[in-house]
């Protein structure tokens, strides 16, 4: 027996085409078995609702964009701080003039108070720095901190509603910022991200990939 469709020999008792995969058999039963059973899937050419599901979920099975991909990663930029350092500079000089003029007797207390700042300044760095770090894919952003406890936040990007970022004066000179994502995130529906290097290319690049996962999404939901 030949089949109809390319001409190749196939099992007489057969209900598709080994070679092309055409349907052989005329009874809908038999097909229908044939295909749960077919060690490759038929291909699919009606225009019923049963074939429009089945082409639909194939094209899914061979769409790569759902694998998860690591895009970026980062974590508090020590250029943030600048701003901050230079106003603790100029408060400690101002400080230390104005002791020495005027509180000579109480010049101790004053500089015990501008070391307890410069530590509190110092433990805030640090935390920043060692303690946060951001996470980018192409499905999710991942928000970590702590050092002895860790909290860890998972934004699916399809739930990102709106990216933007801020800059002083200051941030601006050195490229940094700080980004606000907003989303229908039940844990977090507004979230800070500051000190990111580079700020305007990453928030571009989030709200890229939310937009591409978004259209993704929607395609598949309306071709099924």
């Amino acid at each position: 027996m030949n089949c109809p469709s390319c001409a190749s020999e196939t099992d007489p008792n057969a209900t598709f085409c080994q070679h092309c995969g055409a349907r052989l058999a005329g009874d809908d039963a038999q097909a229908e078995q044939a295909e749960n059973d077919a060690e490759f899937p038929v291909p699919v050419t009606g225009t019923d609702p049963r074939s429009k599901f089945q082409q639909a979920a194939a094209a899914r099975q061979t769409d790569d964009d759902h694998l998860e991909e690591d895009v970026w990663n980062g974590c508090y930029s020590p250029k943030a701080m600048i701003g901050w350092w230079i106003a603790a500079g100029v408060i400690t000089i101002l400080a230390l003039v104005a002791g020495v003029l005027y509180l000579s007797n109480h010049f101790g207390w004053l500089f015990l108070a501008l070391l307890i700042g410069w530590a509190a300044l110092g433990g805030r760095y640090a935390y920043r720095r060692f303690g946060v770090h951001y996470y980018l894919t192409n499905q999710r952003f991942i928000h970590e901190a702590g050092i002895l406890w860790r909290r860890i936040d998972r934004i699916e990007l399809i739930d990102i509603d709106d990216v933007t970022f801020r800059q002083g004066p200051i941030e601006r000179m050195f490229n940094v910022g700080t980004i606000h994502l907003l989303s229908s995130d039940v844990t977090d529906p507004t979230m800070n991200v500051p000190g990111i290097d580079d700020v305007r290319r990453v928030a571009d690049l989030i709200d890229d990939l939310r937009r591409k996962e978004r259209r993704r999404r929607g395609l598949h939901i309306e071709a099924v």
